[in-house]
């Protein structure tokens, strides 16, 4: 062969071949996309997380083929026990020595900002499910940190708005006695007074207190409409399943959970958590979408889904398709990608990632069925109104060093 008669065609139509989108041409590092499942597995978060979020993950790769640009898939699976320093270390050995692409899940928002430093320090992807400060893409946004199901603003502001709206004018709140509590009990309180309605009080027992009797009886004597659960885990169930056994919901009064899943839902039982009120992203017996890929999870986990883990699956899938279209796992330009499309999969309706890298889409306030009204299992909620997603994130944080001033 004429190296001067054929080389240069050859050499230039090799090199145009690697600029096509569909070729797997060095574009995939390491010739493997590799996804971080990083949970709780054994401890408090593990049932609305845990083995479910890997199995979503599994689902979402198992559905898309396996491989991507002709690479192959796959799932590691780390245990951070709901300890920042050791979810940090697990990143940290992902992302150095087994190359980790993404990392997904990460319950507990101590642990996903620590994840979050990591990610932002190695320049690789992080999508977060089940972390719920409104920092992780306000004041700490990242270009490489995505928050994907829900934030503690619009859990918080989207109920209150909701429940107001509907009659529940008048609130008293039970708050976690930290950061988180604080959080969701303000920003639900500035909602509560602009829409007219008032606060009669608030009481703050400390995380994990084991007998949570005299809170109850003051929100209880408060007469006021609504309380308010501004909790996470294990107070906010403790205190649905004390107002149950104190006759809260007979005498009247309603309770309103500011964080609530329907793992916790199955957990408690309908006759304890019967009529509470609660906002969340996902609920499996919406509609023949929700109900078709829930009915293939609970084919493999024998429980329906948390919000967390549908939309686990849910971001898997769309990462993989930004990886197929850009012909590259790039971490910005994939990430550039995702926010190219609008987002409308069984997980969310109206979705579109945002500058900030918040997943905004509607929401749904519900109520907790009675026994009675529940006609099969899992059959949990009613479905009160639509929040959309844009009332209930609100605008891009300015602090967001990527939010356009």
């Amino acid at each position: 062969m004429n190296p001067t008669r054929f080389g240069l065609p050859v050499a230039a139509a090799f090199s145009a071949m690697l600029l096509l989108p569909g070729t797997a041409m060095a574009q995939v590092s390491d010739n493997v996309v590799k996804i971080g499942v990083l949970t709780d597995l054994n401890g408090p978060a593990s049932a609305p997380t845990g083995q479910g979020s890997v199995t979503a993950a599994q689902m979402a790769i198992a559905d898309f083929g396996g491989t991507v640009l002709g690479k192959p898939i796959s799932v590691v699976i780390g245990d951070h026990q709901l300890k920042a320093d050791v979810g940090g270390a697990i990143a940290r050995r992902w992302f150095d020595v087994e190359q980790v692409d993404l990392i997904v899940d990460v319950p507990v928002s101590a642990v996903g900002l620590a994840v979050q430093n990591i990610a932002s320090e190695k320049k690789r992807l992080f999508i977060t499910h089940s972390t719920g400060t409104a920092d992780f893409h306000g004041k700490f946004c990242s270009p490489y940190a995505i928050q994907w199901v829900f934030d503690t603003r619009a859990l918080a502001v989207g109920t209150a708005d909701a429940v107001v709206k509907r009659g529940g004018d008048s609130w008293f709140f039970i708050t976690d006695d930290y950061a988180f509590g604080h959080s969701l009990e303000r920003d639900a309180s500035a909602v509560v007074t602009a829409n007219g309605g008032k606060v009669l009080g608030s009481v703050r027992p400390p995380l994990a207190t084991p007998d949570l009797s005299s809170f109850v009886l003051q929100a209880q004597a408060s007469k006021a409409k609504i309380i308010g659960i501004a909790a996470g885990p294990p107070n906010n169930m403790n205190e649905i399943k004390t107002g149950a056994e104190f006759g809260v919901f007979k005498g009247g009064q309603q309770m309103a959970a500011l964080l609530a899943l329907i793992t916790d839902i199955h957990g408690l039982g309908l006759q304890a958590a019967q009529g509470l009120l609660l906002t969340t992203s996902f609920y499996w017996d919406m509609d023949d979408k929700t109900r078709e890929w829930s009915k293939r999870y609970f084919a493999k986990m024998n429980k329906m889904p948390s919000m967390w883990q549908a939309g686990v699956y849910s971001s898997v899938m769309h990462y993989l398709n930004a990886i197929k279209e850009t012909g590259t796992d790039d971490p910005l330009k994939v990430a550039a990608k995702m926010r190219e499309k609008p987002i409308e999969d069984f997980f969310a309706r109206n979705g579109k990632l945002r500058e900030d890298n918040l997943m905004v889409h509607d929401l749904w306030l519900v109520q907790v069925k009675t026994p009675e009204e529940s006609k099969y299992p899992w059959d949990y909620y009613k479905i009160l109104t639509t929040i959309s997603g844009d009332k209930a994130f609100g605008p891009p944080d300015p602090a967001c060093a990527m939010v356009k001033k």
